[in-house]
């Protein structure tokens, strides 16, 4: 009887045991799963602020100011507009005639 007693008594406190380590090994689990939930936020959160700055760096205005200010850009006219045009193999450079005419001095616009 007292054989049976102690297997039992064995046998409860293996389980408690057991029991112990699993909830151990939930919480652990629980905190791990809280922590890559709180990162995954942040990421998000970074992800939305990296997207607001790409679309300030992005905006015309800004690109424009870049190449007129930075790069010494400016916009294209007829008097600055050269053509390429290819013929039999022959590349020529050429301006229209119309826009000759509009950008030389005293000529109508």
């Amino acid at each position: 009887m007292i054989r049976t007693h102690l297997a039992l008594l064995a046998a409860v406190l293996v389980s408690a045991f057991y029991l112990v380590h699993l909830q151990y090994e939930s919480r652990t689990v629980y905190t791990d799963m809280d922590k890559a939930r709180a990162a995954a936020r942040k990421l998000e959160t970074e992800r939305d602020t990296l997207e607001v700055q790409k679309r300030a760096q992005t905006a015309a205005l800004r690109v424009q100011g870049i190449a007129r200010g930075e790069l010494g850009m400016r916009e294209s006219s007829p008097a600055v507009t050269q053509y390429v045009t290819i013929r039999n193999g022959v590349v020529s450079l050429s301006t229209p005639v119309a826009d000759l005419k509009a950008s030389a001095p005293g000529g109508s616009r």
